[in-house]
C-alpha cells in the first residue's frame, strides 16, 4: 500500500512524507536551464514586485538550492530563494549556504511554510505517493502560488541525464517536458520510466503518453540517418516530425538540439477514469 501523506510534527506542521534525500551538483541543470529559456517563468518571475521562489524538497544537501537561486538571477538578480525540507537536520545541514534575505533554507513541505511564491521547483518529492495523492499535491501547491505563479514538478534520474517535468499555473497543467543528455539514450521512450507521477502509470495502450512514447520511437527510427551529424541532431530531426505529424510542441529547433521537448499539456493529459 502506498504511503499517505502526513502532517509532520513540528511548528510550521510541514506536509509531506521525507524523501530520501538524495542528490548531486548538476543534477536538476537541465530543469533550471529550461525556466531560464521559458518565457512563461520569465514572466513569472518579471511581473511581481517580490520574485520569492521556493526549492521543494532539496535533499541531503543544498547544492541545487543553490544553483538554481545563481541560474535564475539571470532572468531576475534580486530573486529570493528558500528551501524548504521536511527533516529539521537537512535545514541545519544547509545553513552554511545560506545567504539571508537572497539565500534561506527552512523547514516546510507542500504547505510551503505559509509562503506565496512566483516560481516553485518540486523534483523527485511525489514518485513516493499514489497518483491520487499526487494530483492532490499539485492542487495544494498550485493554491499557494503567488498571483501569475508557476509550479514546475518532476522527476530525474540520479545525475541528471533524464528528466521530466509539468509546469503548472493556477488553472492547471500547462506543458509537459522531456530533456535528455541524449548520446545516454537508445531511443525517447528510454524516458518512460522518470515520467512524472500524474503520467508513468498511464504510459498503457490507449493512454495519450504511451501514443506520444510510440510516436516519437517512430519519428526516432525514420531520423536515423542524421545520426551521422550527432545524436542531438537525429532529436531535433525526430521532434521535427512529431510537429509535422500535428504534436503540440512548444519551441523552436534551438530547445529541441538541447535535447528537449516540450508539449501542451492536452496532448499528454490521462484519460478520465
Amino acid at each position: 500500500m502506498a504511503k499517505q501523506p502526513r502532517l509532520a510534527a513540528g511548528r510550521a506542521r510541514a506536509l509531506g512524507v521525507p524523501t530520501r534525500g538524495t542528490t548531486n551538483p548538476n543534477r536538476l541543470r537541465r530543469v533550471d536551464r529550461w525556466m531560464v529559456g521559458s518565457a512563461a517563468v520569465r514572466r513569472a518571475l518579471c511581473s511581481n514586485a517580490d520574485a520569492l521562489l521556493v526549492d521543494l524538497g532539496y535533499g541531503a544537501t543544498p547544492v541545487t538550492t543553490v544553483e538554481m537561486a545563481a541560474r535564475l538571477r539571470v532572468v531576475r538578480p534580486d530573486l529570493r530563494m528558500v528551501g524548504l525540507e521536511l527533516d529539521p537536520e537537512r535545514v541545519a545541514a544547509a545553513e552554511h549556504a545560506a545567504d539571508p534575505p537572497l539565500l534561506a533554507f527552512r523547514r516546510g513541505g507542500f504547505e510551503l511554510a505559509g509562503l506565496r511564491p512566483v516560481l516553485v521547483r518540486a523534483f523527485n518529492v511525489l514518485r513516493q505517493y499514489s497518483e491520487a495523492d499526487a494530483l492532490q499535491a499539485w492542487d495544494g501547491l498550485r493554491g499557494r502560488l503567488a498571483p501569475g505563479g508557476l509550479l514546475v514538478e518532476g522527476t530525474c534520474d540520479e545525475v541528471g541525464r533524464r528528466a521530466s517535468w509539468v509546469a503548472l499555473d493556477a488553472s492547471g497543467p500547462l506543458t509537459l517536458t522531456l530533456a535528455c543528455r541524449v548520446a545516454a539514450i537508445d531511443r525517447p521512450s528510454d524516458l518512460a520510466e522518470r515520467l512524472p507521477k500524474a503520467l508513468i502509470h498511464r504510459n498503457i495502450p490507449g493512454e495519450p503518453v504511451h501514443d506520444l512514447m510510440v510516436a516519437f520511437d517512430r519519428a526516432w527510427d525514420r531520423s536515423a540517418a542524421y545520426s551521422t551529424f550527432g545524436p542531438r541532431q537525429r532529436w531535433a530531426a525526430a521532434v521535427e516530425q512529431l510537429v509535422e505529424s500535428g504534436w503540440p510542441v512548444v519551441g523552436g529547433r534551438r530547445r529541441w538540439r538541447l535535447g528537449e521537448l516540450t508539449l501542451r499539456w492536452s496532448a499528454v493529459a490521462p484519460n478520465a477514469d
